[in-house]
């Protein structure tokens, strides 16, 4: 059983039990890690109350990670509070909605702009932010999607976002490397959370990944935080930089 008792773990992106950040909470909250839960904006404090309320021990801080100043001031909390982390979690991504209906060919620069920033550019503010507390090493995982390698109809913008992103877990598994930083990122078959909604079709996209996946089902949060449990682990020591797939075996098929 892995024991993450005295490990403390930043996550970002709790927006209810549809989350998979919920899953990856639960499984760390499980094994005895202290939780820093910390949500968006004012609107998201009191749904993220209830979930930090099931957590024994967590606790919540609120930080918009569009905005440089909000992130200084939180991880300026956590040293405060903790003293040093050990495990990062970004499961974080948004696109504007218009961006994702309709034609890949009608993509916003804005929509684009604004893709980038939150899904991706937040990665490498946090892990900066980050890196000086996991005085101790650590690991930080973020969530991408397989649309990053190959096309996914509806997908759109995000796909590009996903893309941009696992070339970042790539260069940050790089530079953080001599201080046992690792860096890694885990790709999950399709879940219906909220971020998901916004996607055209999804519900095809969920029934077609069930019949063609080799356990013929879809995955589940608490699947992906068993993942995202191992990486928090010393069971990953040697594992950074790299896209692990939970998608039932997905990504496998030709067709």
């Amino acid at each position: 059983m892995i024991d993450l008792k005295g490990k403390t773990a930043v996550i970002f992106g709790l927006a209810n039990k549809r989350s998979i950040a919920w899953g990856i909470a639960a499984k760390l909250h499980a094994a005895g890690a202290t939780l820093a839960i910390c949500y968006q904006n004012e609107r998201m404090r009191a749904e993220a109350a209830d979930l930090i309320n099931e957590l024994a021990g967590a606790s919540g801080f609120q930080c918009d990670l569009s905005n440089d100043g909000e992130i200084a001031a939180l991880f300026g909390a956590l040293k405060e509070q903790y003293g040093k982390i050990d495990v990062l979690v970004h499961a974080v991504a948004f696109a504007p909605p218009e961006d994702l209906k309709g034609a890949f060919l009608n993509t916003s620069r804005e929509g684009f702009r604004v893709a980038h920033d939150v899904s991706v550019y937040s990665l490498i503010a946090v892990s900066r932010a980050a890196a000086p507390l996991m005085s101790e090493g650590g690991s930080i995982m973020t969530m991408t999607y397989y649309a990053a390698e190959k096309v996914v109809p509806h997908y759109n913008v995000m796909a590009l976002a996903k893309a941009s992103l696992e070339a970042t877990v790539r260069y940050l598994a790089y530079e953080l490397g001599p201080r046992n930083i690792r860096v890694n990122a885990i790709s999950a078959g399709p879940i219906k959370t909220l971020a998901a909604r916004g996607i055209g079709a999804l519900g095809d996209m969920m029934k077609v990944h069930a019949e063609r996946a080799p356990l013929h089902r879809n995955v589940d949060q608490l699947e992906v935080g068993g993942t995202a449990l191992y990486l928090a682990s010393e069971l990953s020591s040697a594992v950074t930089g790299e896209t692990i797939y939970v998608d039932c075996g997905y990504n496998i098929m030709g067709f």
